[in-house]
C-alpha cells in the first residue's frame, strides 16, 4: 500500500523541521504568547485549547512548538516513532482557516496537536504495533477512537512506541527500539503504553489514548508520573476498540477485557478527552449513546472511602506503604469515612481468574498449526499444574470458558456489593516506583525487587489487574516521589460506570497532594 502523504520516522524529524521554512502563521505569534515563562506546549490541553480559541496562538504555531521539541528531545527518549509532519501541518492550517473564516471550532479538540499509540490504526500512517510482521502496514481507515479524535478537531502528529503487539510490561521492539523512562533512562517507562505515557510526561503531546488489558495504560502512567483512566467496560466498552491492534488488522473484535482510555498531565484533561472518545461503536450510534452519570458527592468529606493498602499476594514497598498512609490521613482529615479493613475480593483468586480469561482470548489470532501445538502441549500437563496455567487457559473448551465467565459475573457481584457501602476504593497503583529496564533479559529471568525481596516480574500490574476482569473505572494519580525523584502513584477505583466520580475524587485529591513531578530534562 502506498502512503498518502510523507511520513517520517522520529529520528529524521530534526532535519525535516529545520529544512522546512517556518510558515507566516507561525511567525505571527502574539506578544502574550512570546512572554510565557514556559512554552505553551508544556501547558495543559485545556490551556492550549483556550489559547487557540482566543487567537493567542494558531494551531500551526502550536504544532511547530511540538515538532521542534520532538525533534530536539525525542532521540534521548524514543517515545515518538513515526511522524506525519506534512499531514499535521496541512490539518493545522485547515483548522486555522476554518476558525478565521467562521469564528467557530470544529470540536472540543479543535487545532490541538496530539500523538496516538502505535496500536491504533491511523489512515495513511504506518501503524505497526511494534511488530516486524506489520512493519509495512498502512491502514486505509482510522480506528474508531482515532476517528472520534479527528471529528473533535485534533491534529494527529504521529505514533508513539509500544512493545511487540502490546505484549510486555516495558516498551521495546525490533523496529523502533526501546523507550526510556523520562526520569531515568535506566528505568522502564512501562508497557504497553510506555511511548504514550513518556510522550505526555515529556511534553511531546498533552493528550494520548492508551489501551489497557493487563495494566497497559495505567502502569506506564504510574512510572512516568502522569494521569490515566481505565474506562468502564461491561458487555461493550464505553470507548470503541475497533482498529486497535491486537487483534490483527481487519478484525472487528477484541479481547472482552480491553479498554481504551485517556492519558494526560491533569485530571481535567482526562475528563476533556473522555468526553471526546466515550461513544458507542458506529453501528450502535443511531439508537445508543453514552451518558455517564455525574458524581452525587462533590467533597472528599462526604465520601465513604475504602483503603486497601497492602496484601501478601502482591506486597508493596516502604515508599508505597508510606504514601498510602499519607493519603489515608489526608482523607481522614478531610472528614471522609475511612474503611481500611474490608477487602472487596480475594486478591489471589481474582488474579488467577483474570489470567485464565486473558490467556483464553489470546488464542483467537493464533494460526491453526500453532493452536494445535498448544493443545497437544497442554494435554501433557496435569490439570492442576501451576506452570500449565497459560496453556490450559489458552486451550480451554468453550464450556470451561463459560464456567470462568460465570465466576467473573460473581466477582462483579462481589464488587457491586462492596460499592453499595463504599463510594470509592484507593489502592496502590504499583508495588514500587519504576523498576530497572529488563528488555535485554530473557523473560524467565526477569524479576522486580520489593524491599530487598525478589518478586515476580508480573507483580508490577497485580494491583491494576484487580479491575481488569470486571470492567471497573480505575484512575492512576501521581501522588509524590521517591528520594531518587521517581514518581509514586495511587489507584482510585469506582463502581461500574462511575468514571466521572473517579475523576472528581482524583481532582479533589490532587489539590491536597504534591504537584506531579516533571522530568527535568524535558521540562524546558
Amino acid at each position: 500500500m502506498i502512503l498518502r502523504r510523507t511520513v517520517l520516522t522520529a529520528a529524521t524529524a530534526l532535519a525535516a523541521v529545520t529544512a522546512m521554512a517556518t510558515p507566516a502563521s507561525a511567525r505571527h505569534r502574539s506578544t502574550r504568547s512570546t512572554k510565557r515563562t514556559a512554552p505553551l506546549r508544556l501547558a495543559s490541553a485545556s490551556e492550549q485549547l483556550t489559547a487557540l480559541r482566543k487567537g493567542t496562538i494558531t494551531s500551526r504555531s502550536l504544532l511547530e512548538q511540538h515538532l521542534e521539541h520532538i525533534a530536539r528531545s525525542n532521540p534521548a527518549l524514543n517515545a515518538v516513532t513515526t511522524l506525519d509532519a506534512e499531514g499535521a501541518r496541512a490539518a493545522a492550517d485547515k483548522a486555522d482557516a476554518h476558525l478565521a473564516r467562521t469564528g467557530k471550532v470544529l470540536g472540543a479538540l479543535h487545532g490541538l496537536p496530539i500523538t496516538v499509540k502505535d496500536a491504533l490504526e491511523v489512515a495513511g500512517m504506518r501503524t505497526t504495533c511494534g511488530s516486524p510482521d506489520l512493519s509495512d502496514h498502512v491502514p486505509d481507515r482510522d480506528a474508531d477512537a482515532v476517528a472520534l479524535l479527528r471529528a473533535a478537531g485534533a491534529i494527529i502528529i504521529g505514533h508513539t512506541n509500544v512493545p511487540v503487539m502490546c505484549q510486555d510490561l516495558q516498551t521495546s521492539n525490533p523496529i523502533f527500539g526501546k523507550t526510556a523512562n523520562p526520569f531515568d533512562p535506566e528505568r522502564t517507562a512501562g508497557g504497553s503504553s510506555g511511548g504514550p505515557a513518556a510522550a505526555v510526561a515529556a511534553g511531546f503531546t498533552s493528550l494520548e489514548v492508551g489501551s489497557d488489558l493487563a495494566g497497559s495504560l495505567r502502569l506506564p502512567a504510574a512510572y512516568c508520573g502522569v494521569y490515566a483512566l481505565r474506562t468502564s467496560r461491561g458487555t461493550s466498552p464505553i470507548v470503541p476498540t475497533r482498529g486497535h491492534i491486537p487483534r490483527l488488522p481487519g478484525w472487528s473484535t477484541s479481547s472482552d477485557m480491553i479498554t481504551l482510555g485517556p492519558i494526560a498531565r491533569t485530571v481535567d484533561d482526562l475528563a476533556l478527552l473522555l468526553d471526546v472518545i466515550a461513544a458507542p461503536a458506529p453501528a450502535d450510534r443511531k439508537g445508543w449513546k453514552i451518558d455517564l452519570p455525574a458524581p452525587t458527592k462533590t467533597k472528599l468529606g462526604e465520601l465513604r472511602v475504602g483503603i486497601w493498602a497492602n496484601n501478601p499476594y502482591c506486597p508493596v514497598d516502604a515508599d508505597t506503604r508510606a504514601l498510602l498512609q499519607h493519603v489515608t490521613e489526608l482523607l481522614r482529615t478531610a472528614g471522609a469515612d475511612i474503611d481500611d479493613s474490608t477487602e472487596p475480593v480475594d486478591f489471589a483468586e481474582s488474579d488467577k481468574l483474570f489470567q485464565r480469561l486473558m490467556y483464553a482470548t489470546s488464542a483467537a489470532t493464533a494460526t491453526d498449526a500453532a493452536f494445535a501445538a498448544d493443545v497437544e502441549a497442554a494435554q501433557g500437563l496435569p490439570a492442576d499444574d501451576p506452570s500449565g496455567l497459560f496453556l490450559h487457559s489458552r486451550t480451554m473448551r468453550h464450556r470451561d470458558w463459560c464456567v470462568a465467565d460465570e465466576a467473573r459475573q460473581k466477582l462483579r457481584a462481589a464488587w457491586e456489593a462492596y460499592f453499595s457501602e463504599h463510594d470509592i476504593l484507593i489502592t496502590p497503583a504499583t508495588p514500587t516506583a519504576a523498576v530497572p529496564d529488563q528488555t535485554s533479559t530473557p523473560p524467565p529471568q526477569r524479576y522486580i525487587t520489593v524491599d530487598g525481596q525478589k518478586r515476580s516480574f508480573y507483580d508490577q500490574t497485580g494491583w491494576l489487574n484487580l479491575t481488569s476482569p470486571v470492567g471497573l473505572p480505575s484512575l492512576v494519580l501521581p501522588a509524590g516521589k521517591t528520594d531518587a525523584g521517581l514518581p509514586l502513584s495511587i489507584q482510585v477505583i469506582g463502581p461500574y460506570l462511575a468514571d466521572r466520580t473517579v475523576l472528581k475524587v482524583a481532582k479533589q485529591l490532587a489539590k491536597k497532594l504534591p504537584s506531579p513531578v516533571r522530568p527535568p530534562a524535558f521540562s524546558v
